[in-house]
């Protein structure tokens, strides 16, 4: 198995290092011919909009809605999730993958920015140190989507089938239970 990590932006050295540590194979993925040898994605966080005209501007918006729709597992966290979504600030989302809708930086701008407990029962972590950096926020899921971890009121680790998001920063940890389980999807 090798996971994919889109490299255009954003904080995926990070996700190096638990992937490494995990033992995983893994590539940077920065183009679309690239998609083709791997059998997972991680989308990590930086800016989505950003994020979204180097998806387009690459060419590998459609090639990697394809992948996904034909099952591949992917991961978003914090802009990953945005792109990830159906739709986001009330436009239709860049992959529209997952049938949620989100609203950028809705906690605030970055010195609003926190580390708040999260439970997340699903991989035994009572009180996950959730970083979340002028996240997004899930006003709205369809039908399937589970919440798998909440900080207060709102959903902030959802799944739809081999789609998860995280609209927190799990890799700025030290603990790789989130890369675990996404390695299991």
């Amino acid at each position: 198995m090798i996971v994919g990590l889109l490299g255009l932006q954003g904080a995926f050295p990070d996700h190096i290092r638990h992937l490494k540590r995990l033992d995983a194979d893994y590539r940077v993925i920065r183009d679309a011919p690239a998609l083709a040898e791997i059998d997972r994605l991680i989308i990590p966080g930086g800016e989505s909009t950003v994020m979204g005209k180097f998806l387009e501007a690459f060419q590998m918006t459609a090639p990697l809605q394809e992948r996904i729709r034909r099952g591949m597992p992917v991961w978003g966290i914090c802009a990953g999730s945005i792109l990830l979504a159906e739709t986001a600030d009330g436009a239709p989302g860049i992959l529209g993958a997952l049938p949620v809708a989100v609203k950028r930086n809705a906690y605030g701008r970055q010195i609003a920015s926190a580390q708040k407990p999260v439970n997340v029962p699903l991989l035994d972590r009572p009180a996950f140190p959730g970083l979340f950096i002028r996240a997004p926020r899930i006003i709205s899921m369809k039908k399937g989507v589970e919440t798998h971890a909440r900080c207060g009121d709102d959903p902030v680790f959802i799944q739809h089938g081999h789609v998860m998001a995280t609209t927190f920063h799990p890799e700025l940890t030290d603990d790789p239970v989130f890369h675990e389980y996404f390695l299991r999807l």
